[in-house]
């Protein structure tokens, strides 16, 4: 009966120091994409875009075919729903070759926005500086 009762106790006790360190943060890596297509069949590409709920980064890969010139600027641009336009929410460096690959720290909104799919990668020519090719990013 004596062990019984110490038992319980130790499992009371760590039961209770689990509940002490509170909630347990479950850390989340979400998988995104973006078709991008232009006004022309010749131009387009594609991006995969990976984003860690723990360390806020975002990370992807753009690959790209078919522009009138080498690409002056790429960015994510946002909060827009699909087919509206927003202003730059994070740059794009180095896209002068695909694939352009690269990652940036995100804020909690810019985070919120990319995850509900508001966010569209835009990349620029000189021919083209409003944007040649673009694709919202979903998941």
């Amino acid at each position: 009966m004596h062990r019984t009762i110490s038992r319980i106790c130790l499992a009371g006790l760590g039961l209770a120091a689990l509940l002490a360190t509170g909630p347990i943060a479950t850390a989340e890596t979400v998988q995104l994409k973006a078709d991008l297509k232009g006004s022309t069949a010749a131009a387009g590409g594609n991006a995969t875009v990976t984003y860690d709920t723990a360390s806020k980064q975002v990370t992807w890969r753009i690959t790209y075919s078919g522009l009138s010139g080498i690409p002056t600027a790429a960015h994510f641009h946002g909060p827009a729903q699909p087919g509206a336009n927003a202003g730059v929410a994070v740059p794009i460096p180095n896209v002068a070759a695909s694939p352009a690959q690269g990652s940036a720290t995100l804020t909690d909104a810019q985070a919120a926005d990319l995850l509900a799919g508001r966010y569209y990668i835009n990349i620029h020519t000189a021919a083209n500086p409003a944007g040649e090719i673009r694709g919202q990013v979903t998941k």
